[in-house]
């Protein structure tokens, strides 16, 4: 078969040199950047032969903050020792499939995006690193981070993180993260490696900025389809959760391994960088033996460039007819097997112009650009191959003041429509303000939404060896109202946030994909607020949500989170720890249901879940740099069966979990 050159083929180029460009810029004088934690060097010390920031910096402390690559504002890693024990990829109201690194699926109602070209494939999205949403870091030293968690029945997680400034103005970052469980379950294991490389530089002179990103992560699941029935977690005689029966089991196949699996695997390379023009002032101490070089924006271009592939695959090496009469009516022989793959590669490219008003410390951002990306979709289906090739050109615009310091508005309003393409008449527009009012009410913000967005390709075509539904929709409208209000003194947090949405687009209770044409809104309400007495702290976080219309969505009316803990030292303040209980629960509703072969969840009101509330119990300590915690997880089910996260799906027996955090600092 003739295979064609694309520009993905020039991947491994373009990240050897997004690597080593900015080598010639790492000899000239390490000159502080203005706004990180270490922002004056002693004059005397200027040499060019000095390559890393660690000889120059010996004297300094260790200060670590990171930044998105779309804002100013500077965060430390999070230290604290409350919540650590609580699951990383499963906090507030996310839920699994009952075992560590499966689907998971939002209780709190949250549209998807599709606003551009998509494949529409987001059940593992809690555990990817995403190219928008990675941290840039500044580091005075050598940083490295180690987190492990074991729980019952071999699951585990390790976290790796080392980052460090090669130059002052120039760092780089590199995480990896496994996540394994074999399950409780017959044949549910899960299995994902998942890693990142970023990198920010800024010239000496500040002018030239970059933000550059490489991500790869492989998602691998066996599905069992579900138990056959909830009666059997009730039973004596299946304590043993592996002896009860699953939907997908085969008895002539692996009893450790699963005949169906699917596998979601992506990698992205991401490039921002820009050149910016203004003022320029050097400050110099009482002494002059210290200085600060400040460069105030007025005006700046930027480029980005994407590129992306998505892989998702679904296999089953043993299909038995009964199990998909659902999607469709076919037999199948004994050497059958059943096999679909679709894939995404695209290549985004855009240049931004941007101007900037005001004092350096309360600067107005305004800018306007122009896109074009090129999108490839493909499915493979054993037999054969579909493609579709979509070109694309876009507008974007945003407006942005940051809060940089206290008592500060803060305001952003972007922008991005399609002119072109399949996602011509594509929008997203929003807008919000933030501002701290006072000590009393403490900081308020509104804002509010639109989008207007296509259906991903994984929705409009579905086709393995045997069978093949096309579909087409009508364009889906989110509009998203919100405000809220938060008070650090008071440890108070309120919001309210309604979602009007229109051709709603689903897979409905009997497994087809569908679309709602009449609108309907779903209104959340959210209540936080923490009181604590000497050492005794009492955590409470409530969520009401309420849908009006058909709204052919699965949502409780009411959640609630909630922490009674201990916090203190001992041994001279040597030893901090946190001990206490979790509780959370939520009202019945029905669960939204789980479809293998499409790798999503789906529309169902025939199965009512009323849960019992779920317990945990933990001690969490902190020695220097070296956090740790052991909790007994799912402690209700010692007394009541499991609860089911969606049908067929129970959560995990009552269990024992022990993680540690481990940060070096050199």
């Amino acid at each position: 078969m003739q295979k064609s050159f694309s520009t993905f083929h020039l991947l491994p180029l373009l990240v050897f040199l997004f690597l080593f460009a900015d080598v010639a810029y790492a000899q000239q004088i390490p000159e502080p950047i203005p706004g990180s934690p270490v922002t004056l060097q002693n004059a005397p010390q200027r040499d060019t032969s000095n390559k890393t920031n660690t000889s120059s910096w010996t004297s300094e402390r260790a200060v670590i903050t990171y930044r998105s690559q779309y804002s100013e504002k500077r965060h430390a890693p999070d230290t604290g020792l409350q919540f650590f024990h609580r699951r990383l990829f499963t906090r507030s109201w996310l839920r699994n499939l009952g075992n560590h690194g499966s689907p998971v699926v939002n209780m709190l109602f949250t549209p998807e995006y599709r606003v551009g070209p998509s494949l529409g494939y987001h059940v593992f999205d809690a555990y990817r690193f995403n190219p928008d949403s990675l941290r840039f870091y500044n580091t005075t030293r050598p940083y490295s981070s180690f987190t492990y968690q074991l729980g019952s029945r071999a699951e585990q997680t390790a976290d790796l993180l080392h980052t460090q400034n090669i130059r002052p103005n120039w760092n780089f970052a590199i995480q990896y993260r496994k996540i394994t469980s074999p399950g409780y379950f017959k044949v549910q294991r899960t299995n994902h490696d998942l890693g990142s490389l970023t990198s920010n530089y800024q010239s000496l002179n500040q002018r030239y900025q970059l933000f550059g990103s490489f991500v790869y992560n492989k998602l691998q699941h066996d599905e069992n389809g579900g138990i056959v029935a909830d009666s059997f977690l009730s039973e004596e005689a299946f304590d043993d959760r592996l002896t009860i029966p699953v939907r997908y089991q085969q008895d002539d196949y692996s009893t450790r391994r699963s005949s169906v699996t699917t596998l979601q695997r992506d990698f992205s390379f991401q490039l921002r960088h820009g050149y910016t023009w203004g003022r320029t002032d050097t400050l110099f101490n009482e002494d002059s033996t210290r200085y600060t070089f400040k460069l105030i924006p007025r005006f700046s271009i930027a480029h980005r460039l994407k590129l992306a592939s998505h892989k998702y695959q679904f296999k089953d090496l043993l299909p038995d007819s009964l199990q998909y009469i659902e999607y469709f009516r076919q037999g199948f022989r004994q050497e059958d097997s059943l096999f679909t793959e679709q894939r995404w590669a695209y290549v985004d490219n855009g240049l931004t112009l941007n101007g900037f008003l005001g004092p350096a410390e309360r600067q107005l951002l305004f800018s306007a650009g122009i896109g074009n990306r090129f999108d490839r979709f493909t499915t493979d289906f054993a037999r054969g191959t579909d493609r579709e090739d979509v070109i694309s050109n876009y507008i974007t615009g945003e407006l942005k003041k940051e809060a940089l310091e206290d008592n500060q508005w803060s305001y952003n309003a972007n922008a991005k429509f399609f002119f072109t393409g399949s996602a011509a008449g594509n929008l997203d527009l929003s807008a919000d303000i933030n501002k701290e009012i006072s000590e009393k009410i403490g900081s308020v913000a509104i804002g509010f939404g639109q989008r207007i967005q296509n259906a991903p390709y994984s929705y409009t075509i579905y086709q393995n060896q045997y069978f093949k539904a096309s579909h087409s929709y009508n364009k889906e409208t989110v509009t998203r109202l919100f405000a809220t209000v938060n008070n650090d003194p008071l440890r108070l947090g309120a919001g309210i946030r309604n979602y009007l949405l229109t051709n709603y687009i689903y897979i409905n209770e009997s497994l087809q994909f569908d679309q709602s044409a009449d609108a309907f809104n779903i209104t959340q309400i959210w209540l936080k607020k923490a009181f604590t007495l000497g050492i005794w702290s009492l955590d409470n976080e409530v969520v009401y949500q309420q849908k009006a219309g058909a709204a052919p969505i699965n949502i409780p009316a009411v959640m609630g989170r909630h922490q009674l803990s201990l916090q203190t030292y001992l041994f001279g303040n040597a030893l901090k720890v946190a001990t206490g209980f979790d509780v959370r629960w939520h009202t019945p509703y029905e669960p939204a249901g789980y479809a293998p072969l499409f790798n999503r969840f789906h529309y169902q009101d025939s199965y009512t879940a009323v849960n019992a509330p779920e317990v945990a119990v933990f001690f969490n300590f902190k020695i220097k740099n070296f956090r740790a915690y052991v909790m007994g997880d799912q402690l209700q089910q010692l007394f009541t069966p499991n609860v089911v996260n969606a049908p067929g799906y129970p959560a995990q027996d009552a269990m024992i979990r022990f993680g540690f955090n481990w940060v070096m600092i050199n």
